[in-house]
């Protein structure tokens, strides 16, 4: 067999929010440019000090102490990993959602009732919460990553709200396929902004092994089936390059690990959105994270009557289909 191919981009993506009954799904990718020595070094779970800021999302940050995922966010921002270098882009949390986001403003809120839309999309009362000294250091690490070879470049999430994931389950799309779609859909976006083949790490989607039945953006493609199995499945593509989907990606992959801090925050972003809208009606209302846990059931069950009086379609508000097959 021949030698491997040698990339000199390298995309890690992974998704936050595939299982609660509130909020949206948010899908994540990000970019480096990558030397041979810094693509050893990406497919490595973080060492050292950068293992208590970059890894698994789970265990880092969590609902009401997303600091530190908000700090990668800033600093890739800064960077100029977003859609917009202008520096303002990473001055209000807004901004940041919108230059970090693959699709604009007017797209995002196109499924939205305009009596419903400050449900999900008011910025009343929101600031940033990570101290600038932290900040600090995470663009440091990025430094320090991109002078071993692992130059980030960029970072875009789609962001699905809970009205187009009941409008996919009514099509037949479950959650899983609506990921992967999403993550297809980034690898293809940054490998035009690359403009050469890559090589993409993905998070493994549920429990596929085949993905080939289930590709969307990418079914039509020539490719060939390099490995399918419980804990990796890979795939090259003529003209893109090669995707894998691993299990347990943000532990051992220092994209996949960068992309699942990212999207862990712009979900806890627009999760506190939806809290603080019903907060602005009902002050004593719980700091419900939008998962399957009592204060989301209470918080729920606390707004139904408020929901009535408002006319806010179900469709808007809960993911009518609990189910992830």
């Amino acid at each position: 067999m021949g030698a491997s191919p040698v990339f000199r981009y390298r995309l890690g993506a992974d998704e936050n929010g595939l299982g609660p009954r509130l909020g949206p799904m948010v899908i994540t990718a990000v970019l480096a440019r990558v030397t041979p020595e810094g693509a050893v070094l990406a497919r490595r779970k973080p060492r050292g000090s950068l293992a208590t800021r970059l890894g698994d999302s789970k265990e880092l940050v969590a609902h009401g102490d997303v600091a530190l995922a908000e700090a990668w966010a800033r600093a890739l921002v800064e960077r100029g990993c977003g859609s917009s270098k202008d520096p303002a882009a990473a001055r209000s949390p807004e901004a940041l959602v919108h230059t970090i986001a693959a699709d604009d403003r007017k797209t995002l809120r196109a499924p939205c009732p305009s009596h419903v839309e400050s449900q999900c999309w008011s910025i009343a009362d929101e600031s940033f919460g990570a101290e600038r000294g932290l900040v600090e250091t995470v663009a440091a690490d990025l430094d320090r990553l991109a002078a071993k070879g692992v130059d980030v470049v960029a970072v875009r999430s789609v962001i699905v709200c809970t009205r187009r994931l009941n409008d996919g389950a009514d099509a037949g799309k479950s959650r899983f396929t609506m990921d992967l779609h999403a993550m297809e859909r980034l690898v293809l976006e940054l490998r035009e902004l690359a403009g050469e083949d890559i090589e993409a790490v993905c998070g493994k989607v549920g429990g596929f092994g085949r993905y080939e039945d289930a590709f969307g953006p990418l079914s039509g493609r020539l490719r060939t089936t390099l490995v399918e199995g419980r804990a990796r499945s890979a795939y090259h593509f003529p003209g893109l390059g090669q995707i894998a989907f691993v299990r347990d990606g943000d532990a051992s992959d220092l994209c996949v690990a960068m992309a699942s801090l990212v999207g862990k925050y712009l979900r806890e972003l627009l999760m506190a959105r939806i809290v603080r809208y019903y907060r602005g009606h009902i002050a004593d209302l719980p700091d419900a994270s939008g998962y399957h846990d009592p204060v989301t059931s209470s918080f729920v069950e606390a707004t139904r009557l408020l929901r009535e009086s408002h006319g806010v379609p179900a469709d808007c508000f809960e993911r009518r289909r609990l189910d992830l097959v």
